[in-house]
């Protein structure tokens, strides 16, 4: 049965019946159930990783199901765990799964993460993805990240094979003001599955040796025009390095990205005082439509291009929804961390709804 099952995987030139095996013999740990967790949980399981971890301890709500697809409507009120338990039973019996009914938290993270080969973030906090970082350096773990906000999405692997880890890129959390929320910003249903389908070809690909880890890189993707861009980062030897959990994975209240908002930017640019107002969106967007008096950088060349900005005055990064300006900004602050720097919260979409 497993070679006729898994027959268009093993007649793949380049892939073949040595990685099927391996992928057999490999564990992941998926820690989350949600619009993430879901078609990485399915993918995996449809094409034979041999043990697949589930934690989560959320039920299945109604405004899960637009995103959620593995969960339907006589399944509401019912643990996420049971229900995807029981389905990707049935959709593979030879799959070994492993359950914790939990959250992953301090108390239980290094005992659980160290039993696996690879562990995916599909969560939609920060602490608990800080939290993964750690234990993945401190247990020398790749893990596979992905992250939602509106239309868009981003993909990278940490921790591969002496690469940078999650805090190389992110050295710090954001503050709690500054998290984007799914119930109050929304997320398109199809685009979880794009990044979650994303996180698992990663996932195989590091398991199987198979094609080029996105290691060292931010993949961010934009459901709106299509598009896929690169941002390329380098370790940090301090990152690498971890060999305690902190005390406490809660958010901090101090601000690590200062932030303008939409009114705020627009008294700037009413004003008389010249402002350097740096768009990180590709040449096609920026074409398409910009605010006068701004300048591209898009954001995959931005580390590049550093030296075009007077980092002696201030400024400003602004980008389409805001998550790709707070990446800039904190490319930014990385090489220099004294100077004024700020990213556009909301990024155009906010500032065409108020001022169109």
């Amino acid at each position: 049965m497993t070679e006729e099952r898994y027959n268009r995987q093993i007649t793949l030139k380049d892939f073949g019946p040595k990685a099927q095996k391996t992928l057999g013999g490999s564990s992941v740990l998926v820690v989350g159930l949600g619009g993430l967790g879901v078609p990485v949980l399915q993918y995996l399981n449809a094409m034979g990783v041999g043990s697949l971890g589930l934690i989560d301890q959320d039920t299945v709500e109604l405004a899960n199901l637009q995103r959620q697809v593995l969960y339907s409507e006589e399944d509401l009120g019912r643990p996420k765990l049971q229900v995807a338990l029981q389905k990707l039973k049935a959709q593979n019996s030879e799959t070994n799964f492993h359950t914790y009914d939990s959250f992953l938290v301090r108390e239980n993270a290094l005992e659980i993460i160290e039993n696996y080969d690879v562990v995916v973030d599909a969560t939609d906090n920060f602490a608990t993805r800080y939290l993964i970082n750690d234990c993945c350096v401190m247990l020398n773990k790749p893990f596979v990240y992905g992250a939602l906000h509106g239309f868009e999405g981003q993909v990278s692997v940490f921790n591969y094979k002496g690469g940078p880890s999650y805090r190389c890129l992110f050295p710090d959390p954001p503050a709690n003001n500054e998290i984007p929320n799914c119930d109050d910003n929304g997320i398109l249903g199809v685009v979880p599955g794009i990044v979650g389908n994303l996180q698992a070809l990663e996932t195989v690909k590091v398991l199987t040796g198979v094609g080029e880890v996105l290691s060292g890189q931010l993949l961010l993707f934009n459901g709106l025009n299509q598009s896929f861009q690169k941002i390329r980062f380098k370790p940090k030897e301090e990152n690498l390095k971890i060999s305690a959990l902190e005390e406490t994975y809660d958010i901090p209240i101090c601000h690590t990205v200062p932030t303008v908002s939409s009114e705020e930017l627009k008294k700037l640019l009413d004003g008389s005082k010249f402002i350097q107002l740096i768009d990180v969106r590709s040449f096609m967007e920026f074409d398409d439509y910009h605010l006068q008096g701004s300048h591209n950088i898009p954001i995959d060349e931005l580390e590049n291009r550093l030296m075009e900005i007077d980092f002696d005055h201030e400024i400003y990064f602004l980008c389409q929804s805001g998550k790709r300006s707070e990446v800039a900004a904190r490319i930014a602050l990385s090489q220099y961390p004294s100077a004024a720097v700020f990213h556009i919260s909301g990024g155009l979409n906010r500032y065409s709804a108020v001022f169109s």
